[in-house]
């Protein structure tokens, strides 16, 4: 028998133990206006399947959420409704000796019209990158849109890595260039002062990573770019897109809001788990990865 309250226990996206505690689970600001049936009662217009299911109320109006936090199927069993979507990439990795990876595109739409005879709608959850260069970053598909990986961070002199959100440039001798982000996807990276032995932050979803700086005995690792802040979801919905902080033999780097991971110094600075947060940077730690992405589906049903 399927159990509400068993579906998503301790998860960022909901936290809501079940038909009682439904308007709890993910209060706030209302994307689309339309009725597609209810969960906890009428006659459904659509029957869907795929992911993590709930459900929350905002402000009366019953909303139902799949949510992927890896590859499967989006299922549409019987009727049709129009779609909200938010989509993030898997976050870059960091580079050795110094640069934050880029955070993960960040995709999202309203008003998308999924029915039977288009179902089942595939959906991949891109991996994020492992720092040092050892694996590339992936990118997240759902309903025919992309977002794409983010950008690889620089290691010792070199320039980071075009992506959703670009990597910073790599500490070193020589001043290199950042990453691009992908247009409306995400942020660039940042690059560092010459002759500092700090990395640049990785891009976020809403802002450019910063600047290392500081001298070669005493560099600054530069912050990852924040994430996003809302988009249509709620405040208290987890932001995504961070990117990762530049690591450094001085000061490491913040990885930014939404998830990117701090550049490491001599600790781990790996990115939180399905935020498509970019990875910090490496400098005396062990390579760590850049955090996989996600996709949300939800639509009204009452």
């Amino acid at each position: 028998m399927f159990r509400q309250d068993r579906a998503n226990p301790g998860t960022r996206v909901s936290q809501w133990k079940g038909r009682h505690d439904t308007a709890k689970g993910w209060p706030g600001t209302r994307v689309s206006t339309w009725t597609n049936g209810g969960l906890f009662g009428g006659a459904a217009a659509m029957t869907a399947f795929g992911g993590i299911i709930t459900q929350y109320e905002d402000s009366g109006t019953t909303y139902r959420v799949h949510t992927f936090r890896g590859d499967g199927k989006f299922v549409v069993s019987a009727g049709t409704a129009d779609v909200d979507y938010l989509i993030v990439a898997g976050g870059g990795g960091g580079g050795n000796y110094g640069a934050g990876g880029g955070a993960g595109g960040v995709q999202t739409g309203t008003g998308v019209t999924v029915d039977v005879a288009s179902s089942p709608y595939t959906i991949t959850v891109g991996i994020g990158g492992k720092g040092n260069n050892q694996t590339a970053s992936e990118d997240s598909v759902a309903l025919g849109v992309t977002a794409t990986a983010g950008g690889r961070g620089g290691q010792n002199n070199e320039a980071g890595q075009t992506g959703g959100s670009g990597g910073g440039s790599g500490g070193g001798s020589v001043k290199t260039t950042p990453g691009s982000g992908t247009g409306s996807q995400g942020n660039d990276g940042s690059n560092y002062a010459p002759a500092a032995n700090a990395g640049g932050g990785g891009g976020g979803y809403g802002a450019v990573g910063t600047a290392g700086a500081g001298s070669w005995a005493s560099g600054i690792g530069g912050d990852g770019g924040n994430g996003a802040t809302g988009y249509g979801w709620t405040a208290t919905t987890p932001l995504y897109g961070g990117g990762g902080g530049g690591a450094s033999g001085g000061t490491d780097g913040t990885g930014g809001t939404g998830g990117g991971g701090n550049g490491d110094g001599s600790l781990n600075g790996g990115a939180v788990p399905n935020t498509g947060g970019g990875d910090g940077g490496i400098y005396n730690g062990v390579a760590t990865f850049g955090a996989a992405g996600i996709v949300i589906i939800r639509y009204e049903v009452a």
